[in-house]
Order: structure tokens, then sequence, then C-alpha cells
């Protein structure tokens, strides 16, 4: 069955046990997200990429599994489980139906918009106790998480890698990005890792590396009375693999690049305090950096997907990006 005619199914209200008045709906990269009143359906597209794999109905099943596993980490009562689309004897679909299996989707509750932290910031209602209350939540996570098994060589050649992919691709002729800043970016982070890769190898050997989030940014943070935070990388553990301050460094930027610079910063230095950890500043400024470039890269893929329609609004994001990368190797 064509994922159009389920995409259909969902949109209609009756189609939901609840019986909401309206169903919103978001298209994303990977994923339909269906919103009804209380409650969020999320069904992968069928699709494959070098980084992960929906192609197949066992592989989006397995996947939505995990994202509720790994999500219920720091959002436990948010993610209620997984649901069957099922195709009926009458041809018709049902949700959580007993018919042959044709779909899997993650269910969640819905979140209030309005205490998401991006648009918190946005609207200038986020509270200092809003920004402790995160913090400590991360600190926590990251402080109980267990360490992951990675040599000190390995975690510094993952970043090497990383470079290499993003300048080649930053550096395609169809992007038109400014390429002296590109090859400028990329030197920098490169010198970095000459001179002081083995900043990044005590990190290792520190037992700092772990299974984090993957994807920790301002919309997918709640400032309800007990923050929770969604939507973490649940694809691929690789890009999960990180460094707490890597993570905390591109919550920082993103902060910075919608107008909170302090909110990131704030909870970065509580992460360092709460758990002793004395990360040099050098380091620090090398992840945004690493991480601003990474973004850029992502932000151009969006113009490769078909769906996509407002190309210059991606290219234009990732020239923001880079923008901010240099300022971070200018300014630590």
């Amino acid at each position: 069955m064509r994922i159009e005619e389920k995409v259909a199914f969902l949109r209609k209200p009756d189609s939901y046990p609840d019986r909401p008045a309206q169903v919103e709906v978001i298209k994303t990269h990977m994923s339909w997200v269906f919103l009804t009143d209380r409650l969020v359906y999320k069904l992968k597209k069928p699709v494959r990429y070098d980084y992960l794999d929906f192609s197949t109905l066992g592989a989006r099943y397995k996947n939505c599994e995990r994202e509720v596993h790994l999500n219920r980490r720091l959002a436990k009562h948010v993610y209620l489980g997984t649901v069957p689309l099922t195709l009926e004897a009458d041809g018709g679909l049902k949700l959580g139906g007993e018919g042959c299996m044709v779909d899997w989707l993650v269910q969640m509750r819905r979140l209030p918009a309005d205490r998401m932290l991006d648009v918190a910031i946005r609207e200038g209602t986020v509270s200092a106790e809003d920004v402790r209350k995160v913090s400590q939540v991360l600190a926590d996570f990251y402080q109980f998480s267990p360490s992951l098994a990675i040599s000190p060589a390995e975690y510094r050649r993952s970043f090497e890698t990383d470079i290499r992919s993003t300048l080649v691709e930053l550096s395609d002729s169809r992007y038109a990005l400014p390429g002296v800043q590109v090859d400028r970016l990329m030197a920098a982070q490169r010198q970095f890792l000459t001179e002081q890769g083995d900043l990044l190898e005590q990190r290792a050997r520190e037992g700092r590396i772990i299974d984090a989030h993957g994807d920790l940014r301002p919309q997918h943070i709640c400032l309800i009375s007990a923050p929770v935070i969604i939507d973490c990388l649940e694809f691929n553990r690789q890009f999960r693999t990180l460094d707490p301050v890597d993570e905390l460094a591109y919550l920082a930027l993103e902060c910075e690049r919608i107008g909170a610079p302090v909110i990131g910063d704030q909870i970065l230095a509580h992460y360092k305090k709460a758990v002793r950890d004395a990360c040099p500043t050098e380091l620090i400024a090398f992840y945004m950096v690493f991480r601003a470039c990474l973004r850029a890269k992502i932000a151009v893929w969006h113009t490769m997907d078909h769906d996509v329609e407002d190309h210059q609004r991606w290219l234009s994001l990732a020239r923001t990006y880079l923008d901010q990368a240099e300022r971070y190797v200018h300014h630590g």
C-alpha cells in the first residue's frame, strides 16, 4: 500500500478512536506527524539513506519501538507506545485494528506548543526557574548514563571522518555556499585536531562518552512543571555516541541562533558544575564550530528532498550556521 493512501486516511479526524475536532499534519524529512486534540501519531516515511533504513515494514516497526524506548529516558510519560495501522476485511484502514498489518506509528501525548523552549524564547516567557529545571534534568541524565566503550583514537577519528564528509558536502557547487569560508572553517577544525586533538582523546579516557539524546534543540524541550525532552535521534546509535559537553554546545548554538545565547550558556555551566566536569574552553569552542558546520550540512541536505519546496530558506539557514561557526573560531 502506498504511503499516500495511509497519509490520506490519517488526515481524517474520524480515523482516530477519540474523534478529534481536527487533525494537524506536519511533514518532516523522515516522517509524517499527525496531531489530534490530545495525542500525536508519527508515521515513518519508507525511505532509505546511508544513515538509516525505513524501507521495510519490519524496519519501521523496530525503529518505532526503539524511538519509544529511548525517548522514555527523558520523556517517560509522553511516549505511550506503538500502534499498528491495519487493512481490515472490508478494505478499509484502521488504527489499532486486527487486520493485515500495513504500518506502525509512534503514539505520544501532545505537549503544549507555547511551552516548547524555542517558542518560549521567541515569546520571552522563559523563566530562570525553567532554565534551572531543564539544566537539572540534563545534568542528571548525563551523570547517570553509563559510559560507552570507545577508544580515544576512535573517538578522535570520528571527528576527522565527519569533518572530511562535511567539507565535501558544503563544497558542492549546487549549494553555492561561500567556498573560501567553508575552506577556512574546515582548516580551523583540522588544525584543532592536529594541535589539540589530545583534548578529545582525554574525554574518551575519562569515560565521558555516552549514549546521549543526539538532537538536543530548543524545539525538543518542553518547559512544563517537570520538563521533558523529546525526539531523540533514535535511528542511528553512532549519532548519539556523544560527549555531553558536545551535545550541550549544540544546544547553546541553537539557543544563540534564535536570540537567547545566555540560556544555552547557563545550561552548560550548570552541567559542568553539577558533575564536576572541567572541560577546557578550547574544546567547547571546537565542538560549537563542528556542530554549526554539521547543521549547515544538514540544512543543505533538505534541498535534495523532493518534498521540500523552499530551497532558499534552507540555503540561507546553512549560511547562518557557517557565520556562527566563524564567530566561534574567532572568539571561542
